[in-house]
């Protein structure tokens, strides 16, 4: 796989941006990973970086975005902090990554069984978790159908409350950055929202989520 330098970010459209990642990630769950120099990957970046894509995932140590879509070094922006929320300083990296260094598509990766959600679900307050766990609160008041058993006790309950806070994200993030706001309408960048199942290692996108232009 080659290096990416700025022309060939430049020539990547948010769709071929989408694909590359879906591509990856079959790869991945195949186990047929690409052969790669990393040292001279390292070499060919280390007077600059051209990643395609903004990749906002969770914490957990079974969510690496370079493994789970099979890319290497200088190809993906990976920010991640439990439970895939979002803040200024999460805000300011994607306008950076997009805005200045050219990626062409923000993804928000949630996960199965995530435990910043559960923790949420069960309404965790502990030091500074606390604050982070209200960030994720909304979707578990939001997610109605689960009327019985509205903890982490229930996975299913789990489930829907970490999509709807994918979900929520990808929203926000249009709502609270009028830099990415403006990239995204023009068609300059694209913006997604999947889940990664830590069983099989598939990444699903939620299509009611993608603002992706194809031309």
């Amino acid at each position: 796989m080659k290096t990416l330098t700025k022309e060939l970010q430049s020539a990547i459209t948010p769709a071929m941006a989408l694909d590359l990642l879906k591509e990856g990630n079959k790869r991945f769950i195949n186990n047929l990973k690409v052969n790669r120099n990393l040292l001279q990957q390292a070499n060919e970046t280390s007077d600059g970086q051209h990643p395609f894509a903004v990749i906002l995932s969770c914490i957990d140590s079974r969510t690496s975005v370079e493994l789970i879509f099979d890319q290497g070094l200088g190809d993906v922006f990976s920010i991640r902090i439990a439970g895939n929320i979002i803040n200024e300083d999460i805000l300011g990296s994607m306008e950076f990554g997009c805005k200045i260094a050219g990626s062409k598509i923000i993804v928000v990766l949630g996960h199965t069984k995530c435990g910043a959600v559960k923790g949420a679900c069960d309404h965790v307050e502990m030091g500074n978790l606390t604050a982070l766990l209200s960030k994720i609160q909304p979707a578990v008041y939001e997610e109605k159908t689960e009327t019985e058993q509205r903890n982490s006790a229930n996975a299913e309950f789990v489930e829907k409350v970490c999509a709807i806070n994918t979900k929520r994200t990808v929203h926000a993030i249009m709502e609270r950055s009028p830099i990415l706001k403006a990239m995204i309408e023009t068609g300059e960048v694209g913006i997604i929202g999947g889940n990664h199942d830590l069983a099989t290692g598939e990444v699903s996108f939620y299509d009611d989520t993608s603002i992706i232009f194809t031309g």
